[in-house]
């Protein structure tokens, strides 16, 4: 396989993940498109993941198995490890708790070969437990709209503006595929050094350098367990102080966006660190955090709110949903 190209890496960064291992491995196995090459990686597994990962040494389709001797840190720095290695021209990111249905890749690639510009493109999800069962959670919340076309694409800054700087709408690595030389543009490296919300900023700097393709397609599977980052950083509020740091920036890179929506947006911040289940030290902590790299006052909760409570019979206000592309 070293001797031609390769039109996908796919990176499988693992912790401690065994009992997905199998799972997760067979169903890229089982990709009805077969140009790829495999990246296994583990960040210092204690339990019996290097085992497993081991079987498939053999398989000519494994062209990496890295195994760390200390443990990390952060899930981010593995993806840029797996980055470095990679000779795809695409890349897809395919989390070890995870799993895909046959056709993801297929879908993906083909949606970026024919269209160039795009940096990256992600499918919808359905969402599973730790025992594969259904779970009925809806990350994508696709609109008719969104659901009348097959895919949508989507000017790069223009998404940032109006998607990213609201939340994470690019949920799960899992479901993306994206373009390596446009990765090569990046210049801002911060991200993989986050612990908790490092792929948000990562589709942020993805979406400056090139245009975004959605597929309204459920291809990827994503597993919510009680030891998910995402979890635990919902859980803690821990991720909430990076999420500051990711709306700093975005306002930096957007600095057409107005003050209101700045104010919405802060105070969205505020219901957020409210509603934590945390000791008051914690949210004051938080709190100053937000003011201090954001701004902003109390009132900027009020403002939140009222654009909520009156979004349904005052068109100009501005929310999340309304905003969204």
């Amino acid at each position: 396989m070293s001797d031609r190209s390769i039109a996908v890496s796919v990176i499988v960064p693992n912790y401690n993940y065994a009992r997905f291992l199998r799972q997760r491995i067979d169903s890229i196995l089982a990709q009805t498109y077969d140009d790829y090459e495999i990246i296994l990686l583990d960040d210092a597994s204690s339990d019996e993941s290097v085992s497993i990962l081991n079987n498939y040494r053999d398989d000519a389709r494994v062209t990496h198995i890295e195994v760390n001797t200390e443990n990390s840190g952060s899930p981010f720095s593995q993806w840029l490890k797996g980055i470095t290695l990679a000779k795809g021209r695409y890349i897809w990111i395919a989390e070890s708790d995870d799993v895909a249905l046959p056709t993801f890749l297929e879908c993906a690639v083909s949606a970026l070969d024919k269209n160039t510009s795009a940096s990256f493109a992600f499918v919808g999800s359905n969402c599973i437990d730790a025992d594969n069962k259904p779970l009925a959670i809806d990350f994508d919340h696709w609109s008719s709209r969104h659901k009348s076309y097959e895919i949508g694409h989507f000017d790069g800054n223009e998404y940032i503006e109006h998607n990213l700087y609201w939340r994470n709408y690019i949920y799960n690595a899992s479901g993306v595929v994206f373009r390596k030389a446009f990765f090569d543009k990046i210049v801002d490296f911060s991200c993989f050094s986050m612990r908790y919300s490092g792929d948000w900023l990562f589709w942020v700097e993805m979406a400056r350098v090139g245009s975004v393709i959605e597929i309204y397609q459920k291809l990827n599977i994503f597993r919510q367990h009680k030891n998910s980052t995402t979890k635990q950083s919902v859980a803690t509020g821990a991720g909430i102080v990076e999420d500051i740091l990711i709306v700093k920036k975005i306002e930096e890179y957007s600095p057409q966006i107005g003050a209101y929506k700045r104010s919405v947006r802060r105070g969205s911040f505020v219901k957020k660190i409210g509603r934590l289940k945390a000791s008051p030290m914690q949210k004051k902590a938080l709190y100053e955090s937000l003011y201090s790299h954001l701004g902003g006052t109390i009132k900027d909760y009020y403002v939140e709110r009222f654009n909520k409570m009156f979004s349904g019979i005052l068109p100009w206000t501005i929310t999340c949903k309304r905003d969204r592309l």
